[in-house]
């Protein structure tokens, strides 16, 4: 008789039936259910999980190699695009003693610098290249302590100043002299341009920007144009635009004409295209603040791409970390306490064709931002009053009239008379850090806001 009880080690071992209950039965043993092992069930289960976990691994870790190399590759490209300006910190380290004290801690006073070059990719078509550049456009940036509000104060590249003596790129000096205002760039870069703001204001200048016109449009292409309204049609040869009236959205090429035109809109000045300039970065911080862009990886990428390409900045700012520190502090500033304005000017007395600053209200904007004090600013057509005052102080003008909504209080009480919007306590001797001190009610400035467009 053969024997047909085999143990469960033996080869070819089965059970004579397929249920458990009935194998332990034929063995007399306890019944156990299917496990790692206890069946073919159970190891093919177990081999398909080793191997779809394996698989799943190997899968991940593709994917998050993938996704941190295009990371760091799109952190090393951005951090590459910065052009550090080691030659400007240099050069002002020489000058440190004769440079302005800080009053206020934590806040800063960024100096934003638009070149003319027409050096490098795309900048030749608007020029020859002469081998110098001057600055097109600068704007003192005041960012508050409490990061509560920013003020961009437009600096005419037409006004006469003080230009201290500058090192020249091959290495000469120029000597001290009485200019316009961006001259300093062409002398000496950006060194001599922020000495020669530090001198006319004595405001400490902590970082600097400088970008050319390449990066302006690609900023402006980046956010897939800028939307302005224009209340008559624009034809400017010089700046190579041409524009329809009414409302449109402006691609980087026709907003960099529209920011450069000068004589064949307004009156033709400094001033209006100054103007134009505020409502349009205006414009532009609204769309680059808008959830559209800043949560959208697809479009931020190309913003921070084109901000960072063709900037020039000092060793501070010069990297993604020093960038992001900065727009991290003023990143929730309501639109409607980020300004621009222009500082207090009219035609110089010598030549019309430039500018002289209208004092006390120059000295009175400049005192309040070294003093982190505020400031409010209003659209163009309510200062052109005060303008033509100060411009004619012995005329019938002089007493200065108003805008709808605007009135004396605006200006501080107190006013000077002059038209300038300037308060006649202001250049006192008073310290910012008395607790004696109480700022005086901010004074009124022609400028727009960030909330505002030209389409309002």
């Amino acid at each position: 008789m053969t024997d047909t009880a085999r143990t469960p080690s033996e080869p070819g071992d089965r059970p004579a039936s397929d249920t458990p209950c009935a194998a332990a039965d034929a063995r007399g043993g306890t019944a156990y259910a299917p496990g790692a092992g206890a069946s073919p069930t159970g190891v093919g289960a177990r081999r398909r999980r080793l191997r779809w976990l394996r698989y799943a691994a190997v899968v991940t870790a593709v994917l998050v190699l993938a996704a941190g190399g295009l990371g760091w590759a799109a952190y090393t490209k951005l951090q590459g695009n910065i052009t550090k300006d080691t030659g400007a910190a240099a050069e002002l380290a020489r000058y440190e003693k004769e440079r302005p004290t800080p009053l206020v801690h934590d806040a800063q006073n960024i100096l934003l610098i638009g070149s003319d070059s027409r050096s490098g990719p795309g900048n030749r078509k608007y020029g020859r290249d002469p081998g110098t550049q001057r600055s097109d456009t600068t704007i003192l940036l005041h960012l508050a302590a409490d990061r509560q509000s920013a003020t961009a104060v437009s600096l005419p590249r037409d006004l006469m100043v003080d230009i201290p003596g500058c090192r020249r790129p091959d290495g000469s000096r120029t000597r001290a002299q009485f200019a316009q205002f961006n001259w300093a760039f062409e002398f000496g870069g950006t060194a001599c341009t922020i000495r020669t703001v530090e001198k006319l204001t004595d405001i400490r200048v902590d970082h600097h920007m400088v970008v050319d016109f390449a990066g302006f449009k690609g900023m402006v292409d980046a956010v897939d144009g800028v939307r302005v309204c224009l209340k008559e049609p624009m034809e400017d040869a010089a700046a190579k635009v041409r524009l329809p009236a009414g409302p449109q959205t402006l691609d980087g090429e026709q907003a960099l004409g529209y920011v450069r035109a000068r004589k064949s809109l307004g009156n033709g000045s400094d001033t209006d295209r100054m103007d134009r300039q505020q409502e349009f970065l205006a414009a532009l911080v609204n769309k680059v603040r808008s959830n559209d862009v800043l949560l959208n990886p697809a479009k931020l990428y190309p913003v921070l791409d084109a901000a960072t390409s063709s900037l020039t900045t000092d060793p501070g700012l010069a990297s993604l970390r020093g960038l992001y520190e900065l727009v991290r502090g003023v990143r929730t500033i309501p639109t409607e306490r980020v300004q621009f304005l222009t500082v207090p000017r009219r035609s110089y007395t010598y030549d019309a064709n430039r500018d002289e600053l209208v004092e006390p209200a120059a000295d009175a904007l400049f005192t309040r931002l070294r003093r982190d004090e505020p400031v409010e600013v209003v659209r163009a057509a309510a200062a052109a009053h005060r303008e033509a005052a100060a411009a004619d102080p012995y005329g019938d003008g002089s007493e200065g009239t108003y805008e709808e909504g605007e009135s004396g209080a605006a200006d501080g009480g107190g006013d000077s008379g002059d038209g300038s919007g300037a308060d006649s306590g202001y250049g006192t001797d008073e310290k910012p850090d008395d607790p004696t001190h109480v700022p005086s009610p901010a004074p009124t400035f022609r400028g727009n806001t960030a909330d505002r467009s030209s389409c309002k």
